[in-house]
């Protein structure tokens, strides 16, 4: 009988070891975090002023914000470039805490991961090579070649034009070169990254028109309510101080 007993203890408590072991390895909680000393930032280092390499380091607005929630936290932060379409199947399998690049909340999203608060509007707009005289606005891009950034809100409104051919590009920055060398006719991009390209850019313009407003926000595993928590906390707290308007500030190359 006590054999028996003894079998049974054992078995429980290998279950609840394989029980908190994929727990630890699927949900990067607070308490995960900090045994492990380390935040881990999945990030696209494509989109300037958020996240951009400066030598052979990724820096920018994003960035600054996750060294505060690393701070926060107690811990250090990794950063981990990737192209942007897999940030959010990255954070779904646990491969990175958060996901941070410039990242708008769309419903689509809202049924694969969480998010904080917002901290940055933003807009969408076109990008067309100075002395295009074809491309006015959104009502002429039908049967045009449009540049995007894959798996970006941009992505999505432009595939909505009726006859226009997407090309997508793993960056707004690999975009707009292909556009100045005729492989597209426009770019459909984010104004802040915009304004990034276009004062680097002289042969390149910004049309007036808005084609929407959205919010960028941190995303994280679904269901991860304590780390939710912390970086709400740190968000609030930059917004209340005024930290993030400085950020962009110091990191826009245009001076904006």
């Amino acid at each position: 009988m006590k054999r028996i007993m003894r079998i049974a203890a054992l078995v429980l408590a290998l279950l609840l070891a394989t029980i908190l072991f994929a727990g630890c390895a699927s949900t990067p909680t607070v308490d995960v975090i900090k045994s492990r000393g380390k935040l881990v930032m999945l990030t696209n280092a494509g989109f300037p002023p958020f996240e951009y390499v400066s030598e052979g380091a990724v820096c920018g607005v994003d960035v600054d914000i996750a060294r505060e929630i690393a701070a926060e936290l107690g811990v250090e932060l990794e950063i981990q470039d990737m192209d942007f379409d897999g940030i959010i199947g990255a954070i779904k399998s646990g491969k990175g805490d958060l996901g941070i690049a410039g990242m708008s909340v769309t419903e689509e999203r809202l049924k694969n991961v969480d998010f904080s608060v917002n901290y940055v509007d933003s807009k969408l707009v076109i990008l067309v090579k100075d002395g295009n005289t074809e491309i006015t606005g959104a009502d002429t891009l039908s049967g045009k070649k449009i540049g995007v950034q894959s798996g970006t809100t941009s992505d999505v409104i432009a595939t909505g034009v009726d006859g226009a051919e997407i090309l997508r590009y793993k960056t707004f920055l690999d975009a707009a070169t292909a556009m100045k060398s005729g492989k597209c006719d426009a770019v459909v991009v984010d104004e802040m990254t915009a304004n990034e390209i276009l004062a680097v850019n002289k042969d390149i313009v910004m049309l007036e028109e808005v084609l929407s407003t959205e919010q960028y926000a941190i995303c994280m595993r679904k269901g991860n309510e304590s780390l939710q928590e912390v970086v709400n906390t740190v968000l609030n707290r930059l917004l209340a101080e005024g930290k993030i308007d400085e950020y962009i500030a110091n990191h826009m190359a245009s001076g904006e």
